[in-house]
């Protein structure tokens, strides 16, 4: 009892836990005495699996440091405080733009971004190449090319891990993309994955060729930033309205044309933005689930040949070769996709 507690405290030290616990228990008691059972069980049950993993949990909370607290505090303040305060109304040009709904889609890129990130920091100097590559793409596939690039040649066999880390990244791109679709249009997801899984099929058989030719070794993994600042989440969220804008103005005035152009130019920069602005469109029956897989597909072989070009300017020819085999078969495969499907 509470007596008991006051009593032991002043010999030991037994931190909120057991307080915690114990409000947990009372309030157990009076949801199931209000008739509450289900809710009673909800909450008994998770106090015992946080009980549970008590000590891991503080194993977890011990490897965050203050970049990953400020990194984790600033997507509360995304996702917690702007986002109920935004008007859930459209207005603009064609209606379309909902300010809700645009931070919405800031939440979840950051959500996805953040959840890598974390990841990564937790994993620290453990992150190999094939992590890394993994990782750095749900946090930024692009960012992850770069670093990637400006280490190859660095030593024996950097060409071809840097290479493996690269596909990866690019390949948890197309899985992050089914993520988002998964989030804004669950009813249509069945309609657009095929087509979207195919494409990450193609990219990780390459990633496994290089894989078994690379005969082990490691290469130092990509720099990582906090992918939740305020700054970046309103760039995203301006991108994502100019796209979206230039999307159902393109595909009212031009038809199919112009949603792929439009597509090209918006993958040679971000896949995200170009992927829930016609995810929004389809969900509002603008678009087809025909084309919305499509203008993915556009837009990921032009985010394909942009990264080839950062890998011409920043990494060596050995690498270059690699990503231009690689990359060039899956674009390809794209294309083939939109062509013949």
């Amino acid at each position: 009892d509470f007596a008991e507690i006051r009593k032991r405290g002043a010999e030991t030290d037994v931190g909120m836990t057991t307080e915690v616990a114990l409000m947990a228990i009372l309030l157990v008691g009076v949801l199931a005495g209000r008739g509450s059972t289900a809710l009673a069980t909800v909450v008994g049950g998770a106090t015992a699996l946080l009980l549970h993993l008590k000590t891991r949990l503080h194993e977890f909370a011990g490897r965050l440091d203050d970049q990953d607290i400020k990194a984790i505090m600033q997507f509360a303040l995304v996702s917690l405080v702007i986002l109920p305060v935004l008007p859930d109304r459209t207005f603009g040009p064609y209606d379309v733009i909902n300010p809700r709904q645009v931070w919405w889609m800031v939440v979840l890129i950051v959500g996805l971004s953040l959840a890598g990130y974390v990841a990564y920091r937790l994993l620290g100097a453990r992150v190999g190449t094939l992590a890394g590559g993994l990782l750095g793409g749900l946090i930024s596939s692009t960012a992850t090319t770069v670093s990637y690039a400006r280490r190859s040649g660095s030593s024996t066999g950097a060409d071809r891990l840097a290479a493996l880390a690269i596909l990866l990244a690019s390949t948890v791109l197309m899985a992050r993309v089914v993520v988002e679709l998964a989030v804004v249009v669950p009813a249509q997801l069945s309609q657009l994955v095929w087509p979207l899984a195919i494409s990450g099929a193609v990219g990780l058989a390459m990633a496994a060729s290089i894989w078994r030719r690379s005969g082990g070794g490691e290469i130092e993994g990509p720099e990582t930033k906090n992918p939740s600042e305020l700054k970046t989440a309103l760039v995203f969220a301006a991108l994502y309205v100019v796209v979206l804008l230039l999307a159902t103005a393109a595909q009212r005035r031009f038809g199919d044309r112009g949603l792929y152009v439009v597509a090209v130019l918006s993958g040679l920069t971000d896949m995200d933005a170009i992927t829930l602005s016609t995810a929004r469109m389809l969900e509002q029956s603008d678009v087809t689930a025909g084309q919305t897989w499509r203008v993915i597909l556009i837009a990921a072989t032009s985010n394909l040949a942009f990264k080839a070009g950062v890998v011409a300017v920043l990494g060596s020819r050995g690498l270059l070769w690699r990503i231009l085999v690689t990359f060039g078969i899956i674009a390809a495969a794209n294309l083939l996709l939109v062509w013949l499907w």
